[in-house]
């Protein structure tokens, strides 16, 4: 129903914050990761994701899309709501969540606030697949400080590339010349898939 909104920020604090857009107030639940990136600045845009629930309809707002869709992906889970789900986001950020469930590593998942064993567990049984299909490029944000590696693989998959095959003839390219720039890295793996 919403895909994103866009005003000036009336209030900010570590939970929600209220946005006017248009002369409407929205109440706006956030995670802690998104409070940590909204600047103090007057105009603010968030992702949403409206919430509907016998007993209350809300807008759950995110400063970056893969934050969301990580969040719709956790909503997925079967034992999971919205506030444990932003919950989750609150504890560690979204690439750490990320990578937890593609490692399956349960340890780290455990500790965030009112996630168990079990709960872990068919978080990574039920997720991890998804998320290794998507790939780590189109749900987060990649950081920016990657590899020439890195952005060879993403331009090669987002190309429809098989990233396993696709990362073997970049590594094998690189390893004979590790000074290449991303382009004729790019270019040379082209006629080698």
């Amino acid at each position: 129903m919403y895909d994103y909104l866009s005003g000036k920020l009336v209030y900010k604090g570590p939970t929600y914050v209220v946005l006017d857009v248009g002369g409407v107030g929205y109440h706006v639940v956030i995670s802690l990761n998104t409070y940590e990136q909204i600047k103090a600045d007057e105009h603010c845009k968030l992702y949403i994701s409206f919430q509907v629930r016998e007993d209350s309809h809300t807008l759950y707002g995110f400063y970056e899309e893969g934050e969301r869709k990580l969040f719709l992906h956790l909503l997925s889970v079967s034992g999971i709501g919205a506030n444990t789900a932003r919950m989750i986001l609150s504890s560690i950020t979204p690439v750490e969540i990320q990578s937890a469930i593609i490692q399956g590593n349960v340890d780290l998942i455990q500790r965030i606030k009112g996630i168990g064993p079990k709960s872990a567990q068919r978080m990574i049984l039920e997720l991890q697949d998804k998320l290794k299909k998507e790939g780590p490029d189109t749900l987060i944000n990649v950081p920016k400080n990657q590899t020439v590696l890195d952005e060879a693989l993403s331009a090669l998959v987002m190309l429809g590339f098989v990233k396993i095959k696709a990362e073997k003839v970049l590594q094998n390219i690189y390893m004979t010349d590790n000074t290449i720039n991303v382009e004729n890295l790019i270019k040379q793996a082209l006629k080698k898939l």
